[in-house]
């Protein structure tokens, strides 16, 4: 099974659609969005091609193929216009026999554990800054976090980055295909 995580689109049409491009050639299975999909959020600069109506969509077509994760910026008003969920504050996949726990970030990170056993991995966005490593927590859990960096509005010197997982591995890319970081689940 291959899995494609993004996060934070903030409606930025032009991202948007290189996204989903890339999502409809990898053979990938699900699209899994991590949150802050069509509002920039009144932190952050306008992204390019900053048209939410637009990746709307984009993203309705994609309904029986996204699973998304509630963002900081995400609103009722969003689930009004996405034709699929988008309110739910986590999401729990378990993937070749590993457990991932899949949030938007704000509430939960490594500074803030969800519920995790060893050998379980939290997945995230909101930081916009791009992370896979193993921690070890104050009780010995081993855990991994990792975090596809933003599609849109990247942060930390970070380029416009996205996930894939396959096989166990969990890579770290950037628009053009290019592997940044990579790590085995």
């Amino acid at each position: 099974m291959k899995l494609m995580f993004a996060s934070d689109i903030h409606g930025s049409a032009y991202y948007g659609r290189k996204m989903v491009e890339i999502y409809e050639k990898s053979g990938a299975s699900r699209l899994i969005l991590l949150g802050d999909i069509l509002y920039h959020g009144p932190r952050n600069d306008l992204p390019k091609e900053y048209a939410p109506k637009e990746v709307i969509a984009m993203l309705n077509p994609l309904k029986n193929q996204i699973l998304a994760v509630r963002g900081n910026c995400e609103a009722e008003v969003d689930q009004m216009v996405l034709e699929f969920p988008v309110l739910a504050d986590y999401g729990f996949l378990m993937v070749d026999g590993v457990s991932i726990y899949a949030t938007h970030g704000h509430i939960f990170h490594e500074n803030h554990l969800p519920p995790l056993q060893s050998g379980d991995v939290l997945i995230h966005g909101h930081t916009h800054i791009l992370e896979a490593k193993e921690i070890q927590t104050e009780d010995g859990r081993r855990v991994k976090i990792l975090n596809p960096g933003s599609v849109s509005i990247p942060k930390g010197g970070n380029p416009h980055t996205y996930a894939m997982l396959e096989d166990g591995l969990f890579s770290i890319l950037d628009m053009e295909g290019n592997v940044v970081r990579q790590i085995r689940l």
